[in-house]
């Protein structure tokens, strides 16, 4: 049984957050068509940038702020900070995508993947910035295409962004519709499907090296630190704490530290409408702060499977809430309980 419950009706109604009760703030979405990036800055702040140049392998939102200015994304690779790790250059700010769609992998790729090797890769291309709306809720949505090298389309992306805050906090809502133009295998991997890159001092911390192996057998060693700078840790939906957290389910999942002298909490809500709820966490004390629902053989060891096949013009759907707060207290299981009860409906 969960230790905290998602709350309904009147239960859910009488807890009230601290946010709930601050002036919404006007969001601004900017378009630069030229340099292929759209800014969204609220309450005149800089929030995040949508980002998706054709030298990058799939579009992501980069950086992401807290309200009083901090980085919670990692800088490296597009940005290098004092103390990044310089580990998994394809995890860039906030991305959407998986490991193995018919024996192609679009989460691995980036940069460091030789030529020779790229046909092993796939690619996401951004095709069209649909609508770009600024107000109370900043809209942003777009369409691109999943292909493989060659450039043939496997699946088509429609992908709506709603960006909203007040002055403690930030929300982003993504919606993500992939239709198949050909059938879309989705085998069952433990990389996929919305990552997160945090930064240095969202981390657990650790003195320990890591080996992590993909699935093509490239090992990446993540080094232990001696630095106090990491202050981060996990926190489920059902009670699951630090590293306890990877490969268990859950409706939401926060990581939470100090960045400065605030208290900064990062959680992510998976949707009741989204398939396999609720979904599986990835959540890394490295970094990566990952919801993958398909991932079930690698995160039961075996005991069971999950695979996804599209048919022809046959879609999915996947909605995530993603908050910020930077609050003198980090959000509370029954402030998230809320958030999820609101955004399930």
């Amino acid at each position: 049984m969960a230790k905290f419950k998602v709350l309904s009706g009147l239960a859910a109604a009488l807890i009230v957050s601290t946010s709930a009760l601050a002036q919404v703030e006007t969001v601004a979405i900017k378009r630069n068509d030229k340099q292929k990036k759209v800014e969204v800055l609220v309450g005149g702040k800089p929030f995040t940038t949508f980002m998706y140049p054709d030298t990058l392998e799939k579009p992501f939102l980069y950086p992401i702020r807290t309200a009083s200015g901090a980085e919670i994304t990692r800088g490296f690779p597009l940005n290098p900070k004092p103390g990044d790790p310089t580990d998994h250059p394809h995890h860039i700010g906030l991305w959407f995508n998986y490991e193995n769609v018919n024996g192609l992998d679009f989460w691995n790729n980036s940069y460091a993947i030789p030529a020779a090797r790229k046909s092993q890769y796939g690619w996401i291309k951004t095709q069209q910035i649909t609508e770009a709306k600024s107000g109370t809720k900043g809209i942003l949505a777009y369409t691109a295409d999943w292909t493989n090298q060659a450039g043939d389309v496997i699946l088509k992306e429609n992908t709506r962004f709603e960006f909203s805050g007040d002055k403690n906090q930030r929300v982003i809502d993504r919606i993500t519709t992939l239709t198949a133009v050909q059938q879309a295998l989705f085998s069952d991997v433990k990389d996929g499907m919305l990552g997160l890159r945090l930064a240095h001092e969202l981390q657990m911390p650790t003195t320990k090296d890591e080996k992590f192996t993909d699935n093509k057998g490239i090992v990446t060693v993540i080094k232990g630190g001696t630095d106090k700078v990491p202050t981060g840790n996990y926190l489920t939906s059902e009670g699951k704490v630090g590293d306890a957290a990877w490969s268990s389910r859950g409706v939401w999942c926060k990581v939470y530290g100090k960045m400065g002298a605030d208290s900064v909490s990062v959680a992510i809500i998976d949707h009741p409408q989204n398939p396999n709820y609720p979904t599986f966490w990835h959540a890394r004390g490295y970094g990566l702060f990952a919801a993958n629902p398909l991932g079930e053989k690698v995160f039961t060891n075996g005991k069971s499977e999950k695979k996804l096949t599209l048919k022809p013009n046959e879609s999915a759907t996947f909605k995530y809430r993603v908050v910020i707060n930077n609050d003198s207290k980090t959000l509370k299981p029954e402030q998230i309980n809320k958030m999820a009860n609101t955004f399930g409906k």
